[in-house]
């Protein structure tokens, strides 16, 4: 077994605070597949050993490793790319399909609207491009198009400008020029909850295709049920991370729920 010495941490960009929403997943399964367990043996990870090696300080082993069919590493100065996964939105059960809804993830402001003409869901960025103002204080206008709240611009399910009111009927189609469009992300269904990839660029609408969002094999099993909640709160992931890992605090911040130590 190797001996990890030294362990080099990278903070992510500020960007990439994630104050929004947070989900948990709590499962209980129904037939136990065996009387001697009421566990299911989880899917093993295709990584068996990762190797993080420190700028100053080396991580190789002292011996030459038996082989492996596959390692996971991360090389010398290599960064996690937030903005490069999916990312859950919200489930699709807390959706209006007759409203916009503004939502914060990993930074990033954006509404999840219904497109009944694509009769799918979409998200975009939370930002007219008129204006700037707010398009998840909008309204979905009687043809199925997101309208801004501010001058009643809409756009379809692709982003594209179908209408802008105060432009003359006999002008230059300027609904139609780049900068009237409004940016979308790629998203998709999966588990009853809608995600999205954090990037607008082009190159990135087709990435389903390449790259699907985290399987989770107890979804997908019979013999387990399963809830989802959604919370907001109002703060990024690693203060949610701390307070998890602080066990000692939950007699006390959670009184009454658990049962207090005995003083000594």
């Amino acid at each position: 077994m190797e001996a990890l010495r030294s362990v080099s941490t990278v903070a992510p960009p500020i960007r990439a605070h994630l104050s929004k929403p947070i989900f948990s997943l709590s499962f209980s399964q129904k037939k136990p597949k065996s009387p001697l367990t009421n566990l299911t043996e989880l899917p093993k990870s295709k990584f068996t050993k990762l190797h993080v090696i420190s700028p100053t300080i080396s991580t190789e082993p002292t011996s030459s490793p038996e082989p492996e069919e596959e390692t996971g590493s991360l090389d010398q100065g290599e960064r996690f790319d937030w903005f490069s996964h999916w990312y859950p939105v919200v489930p699709v059960c807390d959706l209006d399909k007759s409203a916009p809804r503004g939502i914060k993830v990993v930074g990033l402001d954006i509404v999840v609207w219904w497109d009944k003409n694509d009769n799918e869901w979409k998200v975009f960025d939370d930002r007219c491009p008129h204006r700037l103002a707010p398009l998840s204080e909008g309204r979905i206008d009687q043809w199925g198009r997101l309208q801004c709240v501010y001058h009643g611009w809409c756009f379809s399910g692709s982003g594209d400008s179908k209408l802008i009111p105060q432009a003359p009927l006999d002008g230059p189609p300027v609904h139609s020029f780049p900068k009237a469009c409004v940016a979308v992300y790629p998203s998709t269904v999966q588990y009853g909850i809608l995600w999205f990839w954090p990037n607008t660029d082009p190159k990135y609408r087709d990435i389903l295709t390449k790259k699907k969002p985290p399987y989770v094999a107890e979804l997908e099993d019979p013999s387990f049920s399963f809830q989802t909640f959604n919370r907001d709160i109002p703060y990024g992931y690693e203060f949610l991370i701390e307070n998890l890992m602080d066990l000692s605090h939950v007699p006390y911040a959670h009184h009454g729920i658990l049962k207090t130590p005995e003083p000594r």
